[in-house]
């Protein structure tokens, strides 16, 4: 099997010939700038650069040479953008080694060591000294949702989100973006056999927290929810239009398209079942069906912590793949996923624990989890190995390097 193959094979519910792999196609399944630096000169690689194309959470993006080493089978196609050298700078990481922002990217250093963001003079975002991510540090509704939403646009571009936006929607703006996009797309389909993913995101419970802040836009889940329905259908009509051009675009040659949508934290939910089929379910839905009736693209969600409640609505909903696959939440344990839901959605992670194993283990101690995870997860498809969400800074080389030992040595 081809690399797509396998993947598409595994989203079908069909066992592949092997486990497909995912590492950096998106920027839930990806690795730190620091912990990717460690591992190319574990690895002995000198080539190259750290590039650090999600400057949010400051993950790189995986070079041809480490893709190819572990046999990543999927890739996302916002790489072929600022895919020169004139398109970066250097800078120096919080651990003081070397890699490279976009050319667009210009935080401001501060007296005490820290950065800021900025998005026509106000703050958007700040990373404090030695930090590895940046806050979001402006909430466009913070004091109540406005009578229209005829500005809905311009408060989403001060969010960090949207305002230092990973490839290749850092390049929305350009007149021939779309002609651009779908071009850049055909030339990596004829160049790799690796499936290739679209980070659309199409938030919407998200939005709101990233709008109002959490803690108000959770209390409007329970309390305004006719302030919460006005917003999410705003944002609908934002989400069908952009999904509408992607479709047009690509949507005949990319083969994944992901969403995101944090609907849990480790306890649970952050709202009851009841209320995600009222508020957010119809519109995910519409999400799902416009992505399917347009395109030949599976639909990818990405939905950190505890979601067990949900996934039975979530699946309904039309989702076929779901991504971190929080394993160490209330509810997610893997064996009971797989079993109640394995022929349903298609488990994409789950694969190592990045908050206690994969930081904290030996490597022969990662080797047997992640053994231990593929016994569980793999037999008959419908899982993509990954780890459960991004590969942090301070996780040892050595244990990334048993991890996909791990997986290439697993016979089942």
């Amino acid at each position: 099997m081809t690399s797509r193959e396998r993947v598409l094979a595994a989203i079908n519910q069909t066992e592949p010939d092997k486990i497909p792999i995912d590492m950096g196609a998106t920027p839930s399944s990806g690795i730190s700038a620091i912990a990717y630096t460690n591992l190319k000169k574990h690895l002995g690689i000198d080539s190259g650069n750290t590039r650090i194309y999600d400057v949010v959470q400051q993950l790189a993006q995986p070079e041809e040479v480490v893709l190819d080493h572990f046999s990543i089978d999927v890739v996302d196609i916002g790489r072929t953008f600022n895919d020169h050298d004139k398109h970066w700078y250097d800078i120096h990481m919080a651990d003081g080694q070397a890699a490279q922002y976009p050319a667009w990217f210009k935080p401001i250093p501060k007296e005490d060591g820290s950065f800021e963001a900025e998005v026509d003079g106000n703050v958007i975002a700040k990373m404090p000294a030695s930090g590895t991510f940046y806050d979001q540090a402006c909430f466009p509704y913070l004091d109540g949702y406005p009578s229209d939403y005829k500005k809905l646009p311009e408060a989403m571009g001060k969010v960090l989100w949207s305002a230092l936006v990973h490839s290749p929607w850092d390049h929305v703006q350009e007149v021939d973006f779309w002609r651009q996009l779908r071009q850049r797309t055909l030339m990596l389909r004829e160049s790799t056999d690796r499936a290739l993913m679209i980070v659309c995101g199409c938030n919407l419970f998200e939005w709101g927290t990233f709008l109002r802040r959490m803690d108000n836009f959770m209390m409007d889940v329970f309390a305004d929810q006719d302030n919460v329905r006005r917003l999410l259908e705003a944002l609908m009509e934002i989400h069908l239009a952009t999904l509408q051009k992607v479709c047009v675009a690509i949507g005949d040659i990319v083969d994944i398209l992901r969403f995101g949508d944090d609907l849990g934290m480790d306890s649970g939910p952050f709202m009851s079942p009841e209320i995600y089929r009222e508020l957010f379910k119809p519109h995910h839905a519409r999400l799902n069906e416009y992505v399917h009736q347009n395109s030949q693209m599976k639909t990818f969600i990405h939905s950190c912590g505890s979601i067990y409640k949900l996934l039975p609505d979530m699946i309904e909903a039309g989702y076929d793949i779901l991504n971190p696959i929080q394993t160490n939440c209330v509810d997610m344990d893997p064996v009971t996923l797989k079993r109640e839901f394995g022929k349903d959605i298609t488990f994409w992670g789950g694969g190592c624990d990045t908050r206690h194993v994969l930081n904290n283990a030996t490597p022969q101690e990662v080797k047997d989890h992640v053994k231990e995870r593929l016994d569980i997860l793999s037999p008959g498809g419908g899982f993509v190995f990954n780890t459960v969400h991004n590969i942090l800074p301070e996780v040892p080389p050595q244990n990334i390097v048993a991890m996909f030992e791990a997986v290439g040595e697993y016979k089942g």
